[in-house]
């Protein structure tokens, strides 16, 4: 477990609490969260960097674009992150995330992660935080 979430019991899938002195931080301790299911984060080096710009109109479909994004990326391209910069802008979410090609030997692989998912979802701005489900 990490200071960034909290990892909560779940049945099957992987569900965490990521809590942050801003929505933004909690957005960027979500997808932290999210790369720390599937490696160990702590051995990425920040050698390539992506630029995501999401926009939804909700703060849930904001977070499960957000994420999804970043799963698609590490799907397609074959890098994981560790870093994450959020800034929102009205409804759009910007996200400089920073990473590396995806080394099995060196990452050590955890978990796969199949999808986010809007079960039990929650975003909560009054006192930053954020829950969200992993299918794993």
């Amino acid at each position: 477990m990490s200071e960034r979430y909290q990892r909560l019991e779940h049945t099957a899938d992987v569900m965490v609490k990521c809590n942050g002195s801003t929505l933004e931080e909690c957005f960027e301790n979500a997808a932290y969260a999210m790369f720390d299911q599937i490696v160990d984060v702590k051995r990425i080096d920040d050698v390539v960097e992506r630029t995501i710009e999401i926009t939804e109109s909700d703060d849930c479909d904001r977070l499960y674009a957000f994420l999804s994004e970043l799963l698609f990326i590490m799907d397609c391209e074959n890098i994981v992150f560790d870093s994450f910069h959020v800034e929102f802008k009205g409804d759009s979410v910007s996200c400089i995330a920073r990473g590396e090609p995806l080394d099995l030997k060196k990452h050590h692989a955890r978990s796969e992660i199949k999808a986010v998912t809007y079960h039990m979802m929650e975003v909560n701005r009054e006192e930053p935080s954020v829950t969200v489900i992993f299918d794993v």
